[in-house]
This record gives structure tokens, sequence and C-alpha cells, in this order.
């Protein structure tokens, strides 16, 4: 699309600020507007309906809210950065305050922007609740139970569990998962941005 600058933004933002009423459909349809254009990688339309949400009394608490969640849910682990980035704004408007801090949100929009995307995170929690939810509560297995307590060692808890750090690289096959789930797969990783290196270091 081609790009206005700030004029076009101006121009075109009062219609829809004047329509933004917080507890109105504007709230949720530009709410959902600014999520969906970071997800769609488009920063130049992310920042517009920022600027509209900020410019129709929005509390940026809000947003900054979003941009977490939004942070794990679209990018995740394929840039460990984007949460970095969306929580540092949230720290940057309760300690400076607006509209100073509207520079900070910006930057997380952008860098969350051009970040690499993947759901990998938000599909392998949806897996794992779905089980804990759906299934009977599998036991675990006896070497992972906790062994602080005074008869851990008359009901053989924690006998023959494979201290990770004593083997080469620090790793260890071993089964974490109850005997009921052995073998399920939650978190499979994307093959973008730092998830890639995940995957290959799995093989």
């Amino acid at each position: 699309a081609e790009n206005r600058g700030m004029d076009g933004v101006r121009a075109a933002m009062p219609e829809i600020v004047s329509r933004h009423d917080k507890d109105g459909d504007s709230h949720y349809e530009l709410a959902s507007a600014l999520i969906k254009s970071i997800r769609g990688s488009d920063p130049d339309a992310a920042l517009y309906y920022l600027a509209c949400l900020l410019e129709g009394g929005e509390d940026p608490r809000f947003v900054c809210r979003r941009l977490i969640l939004s942070a794990s849910e679209d990018v995740g682990l394929a840039d460990p950065q984007a949460l970095v980035q969306a929580v540092s704004a949230f720290h940057a408007l309760m300690s400076s305050g607006m509209p100073e801090a509207k520079l900070n949100i910006a930057q997380a929009i952008i860098y969350i922007c051009e970040a690499p995307k993947s759901n990998s995170v938000v599909t392998a929690v949806d897996k794992a609740f779905y089980d804990a939810e759906h299934t009977n509560r599998a036991a675990v297995p006896g070497y992972l139970a906790d062994t602080s307590y005074k008869d851990a060692e008359g009901k053989k808890k924690g006998r023959e569990y494979k201290y990770p750090h004593d083997y080469e690289n620090h790793y260890v096959p071993q089964q974490y998962l109850p005997d009921e789930l052995a073998g399920t797969v939650y978190y499979t990783p994307s093959d973008q941005g730092y998830e890639k290196k995940i995957r290959e270091r799995r093989r």
C-alpha cells in the first residue's frame, strides 16, 4: 500500500477516533485490528491503530497487555526478545507515563511486527491444558516425585532418577510424562527464527 506519511494518518484518523468508544464496538474493532496487523507483520497498520486507540482515549495499559499476549501467542520462541520488548514497554509506561511512553509502546509494536512468527507456544499450551482437563490425572512417575519429606524414602520416591547434569551435554533420555501419556508431544518448534535452532538441537 502507498505510504501517505503522517499527514495521511492524521487526515484519516478523526473519523475513526470520533467513533472510538471504550465501551462500544469500535474499541474491540481497533484492538482486533491492532493485534491482527501485528500478527500479519505490518508495522505501519499496527502503528496507525495504536494511534487511533490512544487518541481515542484508550488506556495504554490495555494496549501493553495485548502486546504481551501477542508476543507469546504470535511470536513465542521464534524470537524470545519479543516478550522482553512487550514487558519493557509496560514497565516504561508505568515508569515514565504518557505521552513519553508512546515511543516505548511503538518500539515494542514495531519489534513484534518484524519478528519471525510462530504459534507453537499457544498450540502446545492448549494441547497440554486439554489433556489435563479431559483425561484422568495421571500419576507422576515415582522417580520424579518429591523426596524432601520424611516418608519419601520409605515410599521409594525419587529412586532411579537420572540427574541430567551428571551426563554428557547435560542431557539423558528419561521419561518425564506419566505412563498414560508417554510419547505425547505438545510442543513442536517451527522452522522460524530461534525455533529453528531448537528444532535442530532436538535431532
